[in-house]
């Protein structure tokens, strides 16, 4: 079984992207543009977003493992683009602090009891920074300088959707499935749905060739970029090569279990 990021290697690459998010926020002519990924959204409303999350996830490291964290909130974000931007580095600094205070192993409040990943700071890490580097993805569409998620983010945030957002023990209300996402760097996972919920795991190196497993009902091919963006609404299904029923994307897309 491959390991996934450290949890120092989580903290370095939650600070890279939010760098990287400032920088695509710095360079927007206004921070009235609206963002094309998040459409009910001006870049000022991602900042906001941005900061006020990281705050209340800091907030929720902290208290340690808790029923339901209690209601947090953020300072008001300023208007004026440097300050915003200063309000939100107080946000992220407040978070890496948490998580650093906190290490990988402590028990926390998560909105995913029943996925296959742990209520801890460490996958609260590994939540987090995808949230990060979608979201700067999202700012460098805005100012038009749109970048590829890092290799290593990447390949981390597909195995991290699939475990944490999508494995749930709430029954699938359609016919059982079995789905395969293949990433075009060579690693492979399957998800099982059915009236016991869903559940994900890697498969082997070769799994792309279909050598021993017994077939998908429907599997999609991408780049580890490609396939985390399709999971989070970024590019639509045809961006990436689909074999077999189609509709099952569909239902996965419009699935609201109760968590």
């Amino acid at each position: 079984m491959e390991k996934t990021l450290e949890y120092a290697d989580l903290l370095r690459l939650m600070d890279e992207r939010s760098t990287a998010f400032q920088a695509a926020v710095a360079t927007a002519s206004s921070l009235d543009v609206q963002v094309p990924t998040c459409p009910e959204w001006t870049l000022f409303d991602l900042v906001q977003h941005l900061g006020e999350g990281r705050h209340k996830w800091a907030a929720t490291v902290a208290a340690g493992p808790a029923d339901a964290p209690a209601a947090v909130s953020a300072p008001v974000a300023p208007r004026e683009r440097e300050a915003l931007l200063a309000w939100y580095a107080a946000s992220m600094r407040e978070l890496l602090d948490a998580l650093r205070e906190a290490g990988p192993d402590r028990g926390c409040w998560t909105w995913w009891p029943t996925s296959q990943s742990p209520q801890t700071s460490g996958a609260v890490a590994r939540h987090q920074l995808q949230q990060l580097a979608v979201h700067t993805y999202d700012a460098q569409v805005a100012v038009g300088t749109p970048q590829p998620l890092p290799g290593e983010v990447a390949l981390d945030g597909v195995d991290e959707f699939l475990t944490t957002c999508c494995a749930t023990a709430a029954p699938w209300p359609h016919k059982p499935a079995v789905v395969d996402y293949h990433a075009t760097e060579g690693h492979s996972w399957r998800l099982w749905l059915s009236a016991d919920g869903a559940r994900a795991a890697r498969l082997p190196r070769d799994a792309a060739a279909g050598e021993g497993l017994e077939a998908a009902d429907v599997a999609a091919w991408g780049t580890a970029n490609e396939l985390v963006m399709f999971f989070y609404g970024r590019i639509p299904m045809e961006s990436l090569r689909i074999e077999g029923d189609r509709g099952i994307f569909d239902q996965l897309i419009a699935w609201e279990p109760e968590l």
